[in-house]
């Protein structure tokens, strides 16, 4: 089984990232951990309504923001392995390793994904989800929300990203966003 864990990024300001790569340090399953922009993406945001930049500038830098906080989850679990494309992660996958994904704004503009605020790691979670074949994917959020699939509400909570139920679709995986306490404590 395959799982897909997108880790939001304001889980590093709840505290709760290190308990959540702990607990997902126990799992057997192989994993690919999708990591939130949290307040590294909150800097791009401040520094566009600043600057003024177009939004694919923003979502480039978004996505470097996604890495950073990679680059943190590898540093506290070393044995998830960085890959930054669907091909890096099917190799990883198939020596029975689990990865961490370095999105690259490449192959998400060659695949067609619309560079948007509307389009956060929540979607990008989910667009990968299909490209390597999850049997699911598992959304862990710092805010309340029980274990919930009614995609339609959690996007009207504001829980997932606006484009979240075009990514998610004709999902071939199950799809699970969790509070930060269920995930730590299952």
């Amino acid at each position: 089984m395959t799982r897909v864990v997108k880790l939001g990024g304001s889980l590093l300001s709840a505290g709760a990232l290190p308990a959540c790569l702990d607990a997902l340090g126990e799992w057997c399953e192989l994993l690919v951990i999708v990591p939130g922009g949290g307040e590294f993406a909150d800097q791009v945001r401040r520094s566009q309504a600043i600057w003024n930049f177009d939004d694919v500038t923003a979502h480039r830098m978004a996505l470097l923001a996604m890495r950073q906080m990679g680059w943190l989850m590898h540093a506290r679990r070393p044995q998830f392995q960085p890959a930054d494309s669907v091909a890096a992660l099917a190799e990883v996958l198939s020596a029975k390793r689990s990865a961490i994904w370095m999105p690259d704004h490449a192959e998400l503009d060659a695949a067609g994904v619309e560079a948007s605020w509307e389009v956060t790691s929540d979607s990008l979670a989910a667009w990968l989800a299909g490209r390597v074949g999850a049997d699911e994917l598992i959304l862990v959020k710092s805010a309340e929300v029980a274990d919930d699939t009614d995609i339609g509400r959690l996007i009207g909570q504001g829980i997932v990203d606006s484009a979240f139920g075009r990514y998610s679709r004709d999902a071939g995986y199950r799809i699970r966003v969790i509070h930060q306490a269920s995930f730590i404590n299952a």
